[in-house]
């Protein structure tokens, strides 16, 4: 389709603006401009003719060349070992990390434990402390302390003298 424009007419186009696209709008605004910046160059009014070519490019095959498939393998094959080194190296690094995280979180449960066997042994000797439990035997159970007499002993010796234990067998009925 052939346009053709004169020095005091604008270019003239087979579809109104309602019907094209934005991007052909566009390029038509840029015809447009491009237009007017020759006809100020042209000397005269002369007509100039604008011919638009449809070019068919379907049925051209693009011919196998050995040497770029070689070297796009090659290229290829590098990129792909770069890409797996990255990706070890980027593994390896976040792995890192985590376990630097644990290793925290580790550090501070050691140091929470530590601290609650600190109290634990703090509690236990108050609790097993020799004076504390006398007083309380004597003020909370109205324990006191044995009187001559009362202590039996399983030899019946009375004096204080140490006993030595003795397993005698068991006799049957």
């Amino acid at each position: 389709m052939a346009t053709m424009a004169t020095a005091g007419q604008g270019m003239i186009f087979g579809m109104g603006m309602g019907g094209m696209n934005l991007a052909s709008q566009a390029r038509a605004q840029r015809n447009r401009e491009l237009f007017e910046l020759q006809r100020r160059a042209r000397r005269g009014p002369t007509p100039e003719v604008f011919f638009v070519k449809h070019i068919d490019n379907s049925r051209i095959v693009k011919a196998d060349d050995p040497k770029r498939r070689r070297e796009m393998k090659i290229f290829t094959i590098t990129m792909s070992i770069l890409f797996a080194l990255v990706m070890v190296y980027v593994w390896q690094h976040f792995l890192a990390i985590e376990i630097g995280y644990q290793v925290e979180t580790q550090k501070q449960q050691v140091a929470g434990m530590q601290e609650q066997n600190r109290q634990l042994r703090l509690t236990e000797a108050q609790l097993s402390n020799p004076v504390r439990i006398d007083q309380i035997a004597r003020e909370q159970l109205g324990l006191n302390a044995p009187e001559p007499g009362q202590v039996v002993r399983p030899d019946g010796a009375g004096g204080n003298v140490p006993v030595l234990a003795q397993a005698s067998p068991p006799t049957l009925p």
